[in-house]
């Protein structure tokens, strides 16, 4: 009885064995992934890191062997993973190294935990290259034509930016998509009203490492032919951080702008290659245990998402990558806007928002702020930023004017010299028009101000123009009667700050709107 009941059980084994996937019994044997953290942030990051990307190519471990193709899907990810693979494979030396100078015990650790981490990663590279390569030729990125996307571009990536540290540029003729006001009318950003922190490099020589900045890694301040201004051009490099020099910590409530730039980017950029923008609760060069990070993606042979994450007391809450095609959008000197309210963050690409966390920023106070790039070919893809502008503030701006009567913010910016406002500015604008239309008895005097560059006639005729286009966007965009509203220029001769600095300057470049 006994030999007959262990025949059956052999019996049964055998049939439930035959019943599995063929692919889960025909793979190699999984690598164990650490089940402690090392307690060194770059190690923690390079292991997780390392064991996702293992566990996205190990699925696929059975396939040669089971004569299973693969999909497109599947391809996809897999040439996905082969970009991010090879990045992080990269960064192993730095991380190596941040392990001097720790505890014997926990460099012991360390030291594991990374040999392991390579180990794996040396897995999936090569099952990764032979998956591919028994399905051909790795599939070429979508042209324009193909795409499915009829927004033509010009963008200032289809001839690379040759420059030098004497500023000596040559780039082709660059405009933003999106020049027309009426895409921003419904523009909800607001930006803070009491400025914090501005750069536009203006007050730094071309070739040299902008004075309101640090950094652990290298960078300079450009000039680019048919783009204006001075821009700061930021390299790339794992766990290298652009810091600027704030002069005050970070508030509970504040807004940041900035304008983005790029060159060279095309289907060979990496598809790991982002552009970090980092809160933190220090202002050292590696990440705090308490952070919130948006990472804007600057690969173009496929749409990568905006990444976002934070960690609160050294434990990662949210890890999030929300899907968002913004590749046209990069090429063609996108303006970024962030709006942070104690824990929620929001985030605008243009005039679109794609991000609004409400519980994003951690309990802790996060005093600074971090940019870092990541996976850029040296010399061929470029990133560049300007006009950075951090301010306290950015709440509901309709209510200071029905309290108070009168509001004067620095928000609505103009093109240099010019009336022309820059169509991210509208938000303002728009919360402008919601006074005015919720009570329809409300008129008032729109007054433009300017800083001391340029004569004070020019600097007076340039702010009624200011003050007149205000208007004109209320009346044409918003429907505004203008018989309800009146403008007038003070030029720069009622400042509220020096005008000897950038800072200074861009306060009193503003406009003043009062109920008459």
């Amino acid at each position: 009885m006994k030999y007959f009941l262990e025949i059956n059980y052999l019996i049964l084994a055998v049939l439930v064995i035959s019943l599995l996937p063929i692919n889960s019994i025909a793979q190699t044997k999984k690598i164990k992934r650490p089940s402690s953290r090392v307690g060194i942030n770059s190690v923690d990051r390079f292991v997780r890191e390392s064991f996702e990307l293992y566990d996205k190519v190990y699925m696929y471990d059975g396939y040669a062997a089971a004569g299973k193709p693969l999909s497109d899907d599947d391809i996809d990810v897999l040439e996905n993973a082969l970009d991010d693979l090879a990045g992080l494979s990269a960064s192993a030396p730095d991380v190596i190294s941040d392990t001097q100078g720790t505890g014997a015990l926990k460099q012991a650790k360390a030291t594991l935990q990374i040999n392991r981490s390579k180990k794996a990663l040396k897995y999936s590279i090569k099952t990764g290259k032979a998956l591919l390569a028994g399905e051909g030729k790795k599939k070429e990125p979508e042209t324009e034509e193909d795409s499915g996307d009829e927004t033509t571009t010009n963008d200032i990536s289809s001839e690379p930016v040759i420059g030098n540290s004497n500023g000596d540029t040559e780039v082709s003729d660059n405009r933003n998509v999106s020049d027309n006001l009426e895409v921003y009318s419904k523009f909800d950003f607001v930006p803070g009203d009491k400025l914090i922190y501005f750069d536009d490099f203006s007050q730094d020589f071309v070739g040299d490492f902008p004075s309101k900045w640090n950094t652990n890694g290298t960078g300079e301040v450009i000039k680019l032919n048919n783009v204006e201004g001075n821009w700061f051009e930021i390299k790339a490099g794992y766990y290298m951080y652009y810091i600027p020099l704030l002069d005050q910590e970070l508030p509970e409530e504040y807004t940041v702008e900035f304008d983005l730039l790029t060159s060279g980017l095309d289907g060979q950029t990496s598809g790991t290659a982002y552009l970090e923008v980092s809160l933190d609760d220090n202002d050292g060069f590696r990440l705090g245990t308490d952070m919130a990070q948006a990472s804007l993606p600057l690969c173009q042979y496929m749409a990568r998402g905006i990444n976002i994450q934070n960690k609160e007391n050294n434990k990662r809450e949210i890890y999030t990558n929300i899907g968002a095609d913004i590749r046209n959008d990069i090429l063609n000197r996108p303006h970024i806007s962030i709006a942070v309210n104690k824990k929620r963050f929001r985030l605008w690409v243009n005039q679109r928002k794609y991000i609004d966390v409400p519980q994003l920023v951690p309990e802790k106070k996060l005093k600074f702020m971090k940019f870092g790039v990541n996976s850029l070919k040296d010399d061929k893809d470029r990133v560049f930023i300007r006009n950075l502008k951090i301010a306290e503030g950015g709440v509901d701006l309709r209510r200071k004017l029905m309290s108070e009567g009168k509001i004067s913010t620095n928000g609505i910016l103009f093109d240099s010299g010019s009336s022309n406002i820059q169509p991210q500015s509208l938000g303002i604008v728009r919360q402008i028009s919601q006074v005015l239309l919720q009570d329809e008895s409300i008129r008032l005097l729109i007054v433009g101000h300017t800083d001391s560059d340029g004569g004070n006639d020019v600097n007076l005729k340039l702010s009624k123009d200011r003050a007149k286009a205000v208007k004109s966007a209320l009346v044409n965009i918003y429907g505004i009667s203008s018989g309800r509203l009146t403008t007038d220029g003070k030029g720069e001769s009622t400042p509220v700050a020096e005008n000897s600095s950038a800072d200074g300057k861009a306060q009193n470049r503003r406009v003043e709107f009062i109920k008459q």
